[in-house]
């Protein structure tokens, strides 16, 4: 069983339209969700795979960070799939701050994370203190590090750079992996 703190604005989106998100979780995962909308938890009650339950509790966690129900419901799908969190909050010392790195994560319209989910294949939502990503643990460590270089003030240019050879660099190793 697990406990998980969720933002009261995101409760709806784990429930979902007329209930059905909460009910694809607990079918996808064998578990049952106790949700209290009052408090903001959200009781995974496992059922009879463990492992069914903790991915509904990352496919949760992941709705909680922003992330629209369809795309945190691919964590069910995909063994290799991971929810990476990164917590801002140690970074920013202010709320002006804050805002200010995730608009360098962010881009201009959007720019920087959309050229960053379709160079390396994640999925990134901002939301609150934490930048969350969507990918396989390849895919995270590469993001993460863009994400590091962005809020230690790097050129947008310098991180697209690193992005594109990264992304080489992932093909590579897939071309790689379907020769041998």
């Amino acid at each position: 069983m697990a406990h998980l703190k969720v933002p009261k604005d995101r409760i709806g989106a784990i429930i979902g339209p007329k209930g059905e998100t909460k009910k694809l979780i607990e079918e996808k995962s064998s578990s049952e969700l106790d949700i209290d909308s009052e408090n903001g938890t959200v009781e995974i009650i496992e059922g009879d795979d463990p492992l069914g339950s903790l991915k509904a509790g990352e496919v949760v966690k992941a709705i909680s960070r922003g992330f629209n129900p369809e795309k945190a419901l691919a964590l069910f799908d995909d063994d290799m799939l991971m929810l990476d969190v990164i917590d801002l909050s140690h970074e920013a010392s202010t709320p002006k701050e804050l805002i200010r790195l995730k608009g360098r994560i962010i881009g201009k319209g959007g720019k920087t994370r959309e050229i960053a989910e379709s160079l390396i294949g994640v999925k990134i939502s901002i939301y609150g203190k934490t930048v969350s990503v969507l990918g396989t643990p390849d895919q995270n460590r590469i993001i993460h590090t863009a994400i590091e270089m962005l809020v230690e003030g790097a050129n947008h240019g310098t991180v697209y750079s690193f992005l594109e050879k990264k992304h080489r660099e992932l093909l590579q190793s897939q071309l790689d992996y379907y020769e041998s």
